[in-house]
């Protein structure tokens, strides 16, 4: 049987000032890095993994790389599982484009409709992770840990579970360091995978776990 979990990365200095990063590729900050130390141990504990493959940026290398280290396994890196391009507003705050951009912030905040050059519309992104699902964790018996983004996390799996991420937005973003759990369906039973579980991370007593909007 196969289970797939898309683990999200741990804390940037983006995240910490609220910045949309997309795909600015910049690292985890010192709390990013305790998060992926402490998630690891309980994914390892929780599952098996067969199989760690990480988006290519790399706050999402350094949080496959803390598994890796305790499993033994290789980290692979598949650009299909990138966040998503917000184009030219990455780096700025959510105040910043609603200053500059008032009414495609307004349309972003609403529809989740980004009109700005090179940014990705939610059913572009959604297509391509979920590809990236299907393919990476095809013949695999066992877990796959696949290392994404929050954006592309919601946006994936929304595709997966056959709703339009242009027009749907029933699931919700996921904490840094947390993981989503799937696994596919048998028999073809629509829509094919089954939702396990969402937004999971290690129970850490007295832990402030920060999160960022998308990353």
């Amino acid at each position: 049987m196969t289970t797939v979990v898309l683990w999200r990365h741990g804390r940037t200095a983006y995240n910490a000032s609220r910045r949309l990063q997309g795909q600015i590729d910049i690292p985890l900050d010192e709390v990013g890095q305790w998060q992926v130390r402490t998630a690891a141990e309980a994914l390892r504990a929780r599952f098996t993994p067969a199989r760690i493959v990480s988006s290519d940026l790399r706050r999402a290398v350094q949080t496959a790389e803390a598994l890796a280290a305790l499993t033994g396994l290789p980290v692979e890196q598949d650009a299909r599982l990138r966040e998503r391009s917000f184009g030219d507003w990455e780096g700025l705050t959510a105040e910043e484009i609603r200053e500059r951009f008032p009414e495609e912030a307004d349309a972003w905040h609403g529809r989740n409709v980004v009109t700005r050059p090179g940014a990705e519309a939610p059913a572009q992104v959604g297509a391509r992770v979920a590809a990236a699902v299907k393919e990476l964790s095809a013949g695999v018996e066992g877990t796959v840990v696949l290392v994404t983004h929050g954006a592309a996390l919601a946006l994936g799996v929304s595709t997966l579970l056959g709703h339009d991420p242009d027009a749907w937005r029933g699931i919700a973003g996921i904490d840094n360091a947390h993981w989503t759990q799937l696994s596919p369906t048998r028999g073809g039973v629509a829509p094919g995978w089954r939702l396990l579980a969402h937004n999971v991370g290690p129970s850490v007593s007295g832990a402030s776990w920060f999160s960022g909007r998308s990353d």
